[in-house]
């Protein structure tokens, strides 16, 4: 990773970010799961995007990505079946839970709704209360920080158990 971010084309990103991405991919791989070297266009999310899928695996659904932006960068984590994780969820510090909770990302019955129906709307309940999210922004830290590493690997690895993480 120290490689991709100290070429030129890299200097947008700041010193912070920079020291968050190294971090946070060396625990990535430690958990089994990788960009697999390759960086790519951001598209409207920003300049660049690094997609973590699992190591080794065909289907190579993604569970992860970092993008990189003028702006900052994102962390976000595609997370499935809210509700079978929510006392981690309403455990976990304000820092995560706004995520979940917040006023980002809540569905606004777009064109996609459909009587009722849509297929890219999120539902589940938190603290009593029923949330619905559009998944096409859901569980996006924007300007992630490395003192709540932690927080993000913990709630990472709540969603997608390690089974074989790489010791290193």
């Amino acid at each position: 990773m120290t490689d991709f971010l100290d070429e030129e084309r890299f200097d947008f990103v700041n010193a912070a970010d920079k020291a968050f991405i190294r971090a946070f991919d060396a625990e990535m791989n430690r958990l089994g799961y990788s960009f697999r070297g390759s960086i790519g266009s951001g598209y409207c999310w920003g300049r660049y995007m690094l997609i973590y899928t699992r190591g080794g695996e065909k289907a190579r659904n993604v569970t992860a990505r970092v993008y990189l932006a003028e702006r900052g960068i994102t962390l976000r984590l595609f997370l499935n079946g809210v509700d079978k994780h929510r006392a981690f969820i309403e455990n976990a510090p304000a820092h995560i839970q706004e995520v979940f909770t917040g006023e980002y990302a809540t569905c606004k019955r777009c064109h996609n709704d459909k009587d009722g129906v849509c297929k890219f709307r999120k539902s589940y309940t938190i603290n009593g209360r029923l949330i619905e999210k559009c998944n096409g922004m859901t569980f996006e830290f924007h300007h992630p920080e490395l003192r709540y590493l932690h927080d993000y690997l913990a709630l990472y690895t709540e969603f997608y158990p390690v089974k074989n993480p790489i010791h290193q």
